[in-house]
């Protein structure tokens, strides 16, 4: 079974529509530890939407925040603190695509970050980068922080418009590999995240182990 933490260089930076496509590519299970926001419409729900496949199963989120804030601030708003001893791994047979919430460095609880739970969950990482003035910054930063805690990065998706300067300097100085990208969409549906799939189902699983 592969545990696959999908990531983003920041907030809205398509990590949602990333781990869909994995999901449906790998006919993975989907499970989003922390949800902060958007109860209504949350994350799970999103990518429950988009999938096609049969297999894929949808565990239920550790903590669901009402406030659309950091998780810590989120749930500090609810008189609660997050307790790192609560992010339990679904019991799988099957892959497991895992969505964080913003990037690497967002705070969970005092002294608990996003990245701490990766590394506590020993998954490998998918990092998405969305193109704007700063990306560059922010994905070898992003990239940067993963080697210092030697957890292994499978590769990056680069979504939205093209910038084909920025994703060659971005693949050529990090020597990670591109997995897919993902094009401008006028909706996204489950036709679109089947065919995104086909793309990467062909560039994951030459990579399974």
């Amino acid at each position: 079974m592969r545990r696959i933490f999908v990531t983003g260089i920041g907030t809205e930076v398509g990590k949602t529509v990333a781990a869909a496509i994995l999901t449906e590519a790998l006919a993975a299970d989907y499970w989003k530890p922390v949800q902060a926001g958007s109860l209504e419409q949350t994350d799970t729900k999103t990518v429950r939407s988009l999938i096609s496949n049969t297999q894929s199963q949808f565990h239920p989120e550790a903590y669901k925040l009402q406030a659309p804030l950091s998780p810590h601030a989120a749930a500090a708003a609810e008189g609660i603190q997050i307790n790192p001893a609560q992010f339990k791994l679904p019991v799988t047979q099957n892959n497991l695509i895992i969505e964080g919430a913003g990037g690497l460095l967002v705070p969970l609880a005092t002294g608990y970050l996003i990245i701490d739970l990766l590394q506590d969950l020993q998954a490998e990482v998918v990092l998405v980068s969305r193109n704007y003035l700063g990306s560059i910054n922010h994905t070898l930063l992003s990239l940067e922080v993963l080697k210092s805690r030697q957890i292994p990065v499978t590769g990056i998706i680069f979504n939205g418009e093209p910038n084909p300067a920025t994703e060659t300097f971005i693949l050529e100085y990090s020597q990670c590999p591109r997995l897919f990208s993902i094009f401008p969409e006028n909706e996204i549906s489950p036709a679109v995240i089947n065919n995104y799939a086909a793309t990467a189902r062909a560039a994951m699983l030459p990579l399974k182990t």
